[in-house]
């Protein structure tokens, strides 16, 4: 698995898999004017084969803290820790773009993402509720700063 930065050219293939995995995707036009936004870092995995991309992350800088948002791989390539790659990935990236501490939201219910997170250090710092539509759910925020390590 390739872990790259995002490039206009992926972004048809990062909506399609936004379609599948989330009730409430992102459109082209949003993915390009990201791309386009000087404190945004978003990065794709692609297959070494045959250069599918099959998931997304991606963070936004506010200062010198980075607002993680759109982790996502694709239901025939989950299990096989591409989530992990990526996140490890760009929390690296993050940290030499200048970010010092990292936030996301995930759904409460969303166990194997909330597992995910703690092992690369974030813990839950609070609760935003009914925060997700399509279904309605709380999120939890969870935050890794420096001292998280």
């Amino acid at each position: 698995m390739i872990i790259r930065p995002m490039e206009l050219r992926d972004v048809e293939a990062v909506v399609e898999i936004e379609k599948i995995c989330f009730t409430m995707p992102w459109s082209e036009k949003s993915y390009r004017d990201t791309l386009a936004n000087g404190n945004a870092l978003y990065l794709v995995a692609e297959t070494e084969d045959t250069k599918e991309i099959v998931g997304m992350c991606g963070v936004f800088k506010m200062i010198d803290e980075g607002d993680i948002s759109n982790v996502a791989v694709h239901p025939d390539y989950r299990r096989k820790k591409i989530a992990k790659q990526m996140m490890e990935e760009l929390l690296i990236r993050g940290e030499k773009f200048g970010i010092g501490a990292f936030t996301l939201e995930v759904r409460a219910g969303n166990k194997a993402a909330i597992k995910l997170y703690e092992n690369l250090g974030f813990r839950t710092e609070g609760v935003r509720k009914r925060f997700y539509d399509k279904p309605v759910e709380d999120a939890l925020i969870m935050w890794k700063r420096k001292e998280d390590k």
